[in-house]
């Protein structure tokens, strides 16, 4: 299906679906496999739960439930604020959460920040959360508790 073909079937679906509500655009199929699935991923996308912190977290119940049932233990509530810290999912694991941490401490490290005053106060307190959050993380995983 060429680029022009392609085009006028998307004009053609939002011409045709004009007045209609946008989640029953959204539900039918165009006939195109590439619209088709770039309706899917904003489905996806819509569909994401919410956090405490306001944001948007993808979440699977078969993921959590196919986590849960296989033994591998999830970390308590305490810690959610520690793994968005860092900025991965709740539960994520090892690997991933040192990866952030360095990548963020490197990010927010005071050392590169000794030029300016301000600067060098934030990157001192948010490299401090970052350690901090780090450090409990690592206690959960070594000693079972928070």
């Amino acid at each position: 299906m060429g680029i022009w073909s392609r085009l006028e079937s998307v004009i053609n679906s939002y011409v045709n679906d004009f007045g209609n509500e946008t989640s029953s655009r959204l539900k039918r199929s165009s006939g195109d496999p590439d619209l088709d699935a770039a309706y899917d991923e904003l489905n996806d996308y819509l569909n994401r739960k919410e956090t405490s912190s306001g944001e948007k977290e993808r979440f699977s119940e078969t993921r959590y439930s196919a986590q849960k049932n296989s033994g591998v233990k999830l970390p308590p509530e305490e810690l959610r604020a520690d793994f968005e810290c860092l900025g991965v999912s709740f539960g994520a694991d090892a690997e991933t959460c040192k990866a952030s941490y360095k990548k963020l401490l490197k990010i927010h490290h005071p050392d590169r920040h000794a030029g300016h005053e301000g600067n060098f106060k934030k990157a001192t307190e948010r490299s401090s959360r970052i350690n901090a959050s780090w450090d409990r993380i690592e206690k959960w995983r070594k000693s079972g508790s928070v």
